[in-house]
This record gives C-alpha cells, sequence and structure tokens, in this order.
C-alpha cells in the first residue's frame, strides 16, 4: 500500500475492539478519520449456560463443533481458563471435527495450535449449511457457537432435519458503545456529506446506525446520505445486512475478510 494514498479522505470508522488497529492503517495512508465505536464485545451475562455447555463438552467431547465466529472461540477459552478448564477444552477441541464459517474462527483456532476439520463454502450460515449437506449428520453430537446472542433457526432446522443432536452456546453479546449523541453526530456528518467513506466491520454496527436514524427520524436521510459516500463492508455478511437496507457496497475484500484488505480496497478504489 503505498504511503499517502487516501491523502484529503474523510473516513469513518465505526469498529470498536480493533478501533485503533483500524484507524492506524487508515492514517497512515494519509486518511482522516473518525472513531464512532458504535457496539461493545462483552462476555454474556448467562454464564451459567456456557459453564454446563464446556463442561458437557469437555466431559463427552461433541462429534462436530461449528465455529461461527473468532471472537465467539476466544471467549469460550477465556470462560475455560475462569473455570480452570483451558487444557481439557483444548484438548476436547482437538477430539472434536471443526467446522468454520469463515477465516477468523478458522484463525482462533490456528492460535491455539489446531486446524478446522471442515471451511464453509462461503463465510455464511447458507455456507455452512452447504458444506455440511455433503456429510452424513444422522446422530451426531454437535456444538453450535452462535454469532453473538442471535438465535439461528435455519442452522437449528438443517441440524434437527438431518438428525443430529445439537447443543447451542452464545458466549458473548453486543452492547451499545456509543452514546446516541456521538451516533447523532456520525449520522449528521453523514447527512452533511463530510465524510468520503464509513467501514463497516460488523451487523451489529449497521443495525445501531440505522436504530438511532430512526429515533431520529432521519432514516430516509441516512439512506440518501449512505449512497453519495463510499460504503466499505468487511466481508460478505455485512454486505448482506447493508443490502438488505437498500445501501448500495462499493467495497468488500474477495476473499480475506479482514481489515489490512478492507483497507486496501479503499486505496485500490481511490488510486
Amino acid at each position: 500500500m503505498s504511503e499517502e494514498a487516501l491523502a484529503g479522505r474523510f473516513i469513518a470508522i465505526p469498529e470498536t475492539r480493533q478501533v485503533d488497529v483500524l484507524a492506524g492503517l487508515l492514517e497512515r495512508r494519509g486518511a482522516q478519520v473518525l472513531r464512532c465505536p458504535l457496539v461493545g464485545i462483552h462476555d454474556t451475562l448467562n454464564t451459567e449456560q456456557v459453564h454446563c455447555w464446556l463442561d458437557t463438552c469437555i466431559r463427552d467431547p461433541f462429534d462436530d463443533l461449528i465455529l461461527l465466529t473468532g471472537e465467539g472461540l476466544r471467549r469460550l477459552l477465556g470462560f475455560a481458563e475462569r473455570y480452570g478448564w483451558r487444557e481439557p477444552f483444548i484438548e476436547a477441541l482437538s477430539q472434536m471435527r471443526t467446522i468454520v464459517r469463515g477465516p477468523k474462527p478458522a484463525k482462533a483456532l490456528r492460535e491455539l495450535g489446531l486446524s478446522p476439520g471442515l471451511t464453509a463454502e462461503t463465510p455464511t450460515t447458507d455456507g455452512v449449511i452447504a458444506t455440511l449437506r455433503e456429510h452424513a449428520l444422522y446422530d451426531r453430537r454437535i456444538g453450535v457457537q452462535l454469532y453473538g446472542q442471535q438465535p439461528n433457526p435455519a442452522l437449528q432446522h438443517f441440524l434437527d432435519q438431518s438428525g443430529a443432536h445439537d447443543f447451542f452456546v452464545a458466549p458473548y453479546r453486543y452492547a451499545d458503545e456509543a452514546e446516541d449523541g456521538q451516533v447523532r453526530a456520525l449520522i449528521e456528518q453523514l447527512v452533511n456529506g463530510t465524510l468520503d467513506a464509513i467501514c463497516f466491520t460488523s451487523t451489529p454496527q449497521v443495525t445501531r446506525l440505522f436504530a438511532v436514524a430512526r429515533q431520529m427520524t432521519q432514516l430516509e436521510a441516512l439512506h440518501q446520505a449512505l449512497a453519495r459516500c463510499v460504503v466499505a463492508a468487511v466481508g460478505p455478511v455485512v454486505a448482506d445486512e447493508l443490502k438488505a437496507r437498500d445501501v448500495s457496497v462499493h467495497i468488500m475484500p474477495a476473499q480475506s475478510w479482514f481489515m489490512k484488505p478492507l483497507v486496501q480496497g479503499l486505496v485500490d478504489y481511490w488510486s
């Protein structure tokens, strides 16, 4: 990436966990960055469910474990450490066939010295289902780590129809990070046309932005503003969420859904 490739560009980032990492990548290319963390990531409040799920997993490892996010695996590992179960949990992971939705859970596994057994055809629930259709699942015990606290009825229906025994766990939750006033200020910047681009890295960011715009009775103005500026999505799940709200996505990395390819996409767009 050439230095100063983004000079003169004003770019909003609603990222929370790695906001400084993403901001640094953009600022090193000359961009001016508006930091507005929209969503925080926290451990689930339902710790008893996670405790029971881990206990079941360690005592009698599942046949398969579906990992939808890297964050989820790291949160499960964090809970296991607090219970004194780190090594037993990693040992259980090594005994199960792991199915990852995309590169982030695969990376989280590699950090533990493990490799995924299967990788979804595309990094979506539909991609996971399409990959699993090629395998006999009848009577198999399958653990499923959910995306945030969101239930996944499509995946649950597929597993039930396949005759599998599913064990779902939701180890983390999304919570509002920025005060509504900061989000309103971001929406005003977008509506006023002062931003050149906005980079979305998770679907809850999109949900929060539109929820606050609705409170402000600025939904139509937000749609018009997003149509005028460059909208970047870190991967297809985020892009699909935006498209479902009739927002055109101008930039999305083709294969590697991480921050560096996202920034490279912005550089390529303006080059």
